[in-house]
């Protein structure tokens, strides 16, 4: 007897061809077709695709639907951003945290997403933001993995405090150490604050997740930085920049330095696509930058691409519903990335590139991984990409913890809107 079976599933293994899978003690156990077993639970995938859980790669949970307080972001950009968080900051209390925190892990869970890093803001001598995110780390726990970074957004050496707060943090139980070397006074301090991180990290056996060259100043290189620390310090896998976004600003020579360093390293690449499209690129008029990482070159050399949604209606971002299906449309759009093994890595940026670069343990759909998967009402992952259906069931340890109605469409209205029936039939 075991506890789930999904049957009839679709899957990116299976191809065209239907499977059960059988669920046990929170474990995949069995993925064949049609399982003989009985179980407790079963549920009909109806011939849909199922998949691993969707992952976002990058996320600030502390700033998430915080949108209009104490005022908008007029100009939409990064610093005007940065400046009101810091009006924002002294309005916060524990409570309204994770009361927000709480409704977004909700809406994510719903989509599918059961993994989020998290950058929580340390510079702030009483860390409120951390503790509140804590707990709610333990509080999601059955539901949702939540990955906190600790994240000096005021810059590692302009606030003076910011050591001492980051180590506090980490004391705490943050899980990763983050910076913004990009954000320093200068290029020098920039430099000097990714050499001290990536020290930290080492010395306490933790991975790195770096806001890195978020700017269109082709000048900002402070991955090249961080890839030489990661090689010298042993954190070779251990270690992402995040945003990349100066990249799409240098020149091709230099880029094709930068790549094979990035590579010797193995460092992860998230990419943030909606954010990235809407901030960068604004002291341009035409030609206007694109604003997002080189997604391409950097898969095709190999490197682990993933990304983030990075903001749902915060200072920086008005919109958003955590959607991981939006983000990967998005990116594969501006990287151009519409070949059909493009549009599988793009897939992979928001599901299995993301657990890697967060260091997830057991994730996937194979036996013997967790029993985390979602049913999405479509017939692959590239129909996925272009209808962003429902998430018909979100499995999280062999048990269905969210549920949405299969969306049903009269014949009348055309092939576009019957596609998911026709695919079922």
């Amino acid at each position: 007897m075991l506890d789930l079976i999904v049957r009839n599933a679709r899957t990116l293994a299976g191809g065209d061809n239907l499977v059960d899978i059988g669920c046990q003690g929170g474990l995949i156990v069995d993925i064949s077709p049609q399982i003989a077993a009985e179980a407790l639970t079963e549920y009909d995938a109806k011939g849909y695709f199922v998949s691993a859980p969707f992952v976002d790669s990058h996320f600030h949970m502390d700033a998430t639907l915080s949108y209009g307080r104490p005022r908008i972001n007029e100009s939409g950009t990064l610093l005007e951003g940065i400046e009101l968080w810091s009006e924002v900051k002294p309005l916060l209390t524990a409570e309204d945290l994770k009361s927000r925190a709480h409704a977004l892990c909700r809406w994510a869970i719903a989509k599918g997403n059961l993994a989020i890093r998290s950058h929580v803001d340390i510079c702030d001598p009483s860390l409120l933001a951390v503790d509140a995110l804590l707990e709610v780390v333990e509080e999601i726990k059955p539901y949702l993995d939540l990955q906190l970074v600790a994240f000096p957004q005021d810059g590692f050496y302009r606030d003076p405090e910011a050591e001492s707060l980051l180590l506090r943090a980490l004391d705490k139980g943050v899980h990763v150490v983050g910076g913004i070397p990009h954000f320093e006074r200068t290029m020098a301090d920039g430099g000097a604050s990714v050499t001290r991180l990536c020290e930290i990290a080492a010395d306490r056996g933790l991975r790195v997740d770096m806001h890195c060259d978020e700017s269109d100043d082709p000048n900002s290189r402070h991955i090249e930085t961080l890839a030489r620390e990661t090689t010298r310090l042993g954190l070779t896998g251990r270690v992402s920049g995040s945003h990349l976004t100066s990249m799409h600003s240098m020149d091709n020579y230099y880029v094709s330095k930068l790549i094979p360093l990035m590579q010797e390293a193995d460092i992860h690449a998230i990419a943030n696509p909606l954010i990235n499209i809407t901030i960068q690129g604004r002291h341009d008029t035409y030609p206007k930058r694109r604003g997002m990482t080189r997604v391409k070159e950097l898969n095709a050399a190999g490197i682990n691409v993933a990304f983030g949604h990075d903001c749902v209606m915060d200072p920086w971002y008005s919109l958003g519903s955590h959607d991981m299906l939006e983000v990967a449309a998005m990116g594969l759009h501006v990287a151009q990335m519409t070949g059909q093994k493009e549009m599988k890595a793009m897939y992979r940026a928001v599901t299995e590139n993301g657990a890697k670069a967060l260091g997830l343990e057991n994730y996937g759909l194979n036996v013997g991984c967790n029993a985390d998967m979602v049913v999405l009402q479509a017939g692959s992952d590239i129909e996925a990409l272009r209808l962003r259906p429902a998430r018909l069931a979100v499995i999280r340890r062999g048990l269905v913890i969210a549920e949405t109605p299969e969306v049903r469409s009269s014949l009348n209205l055309g092939e576009e809107a019957c596609q998911v029936d026709f695919l079922r039939n």
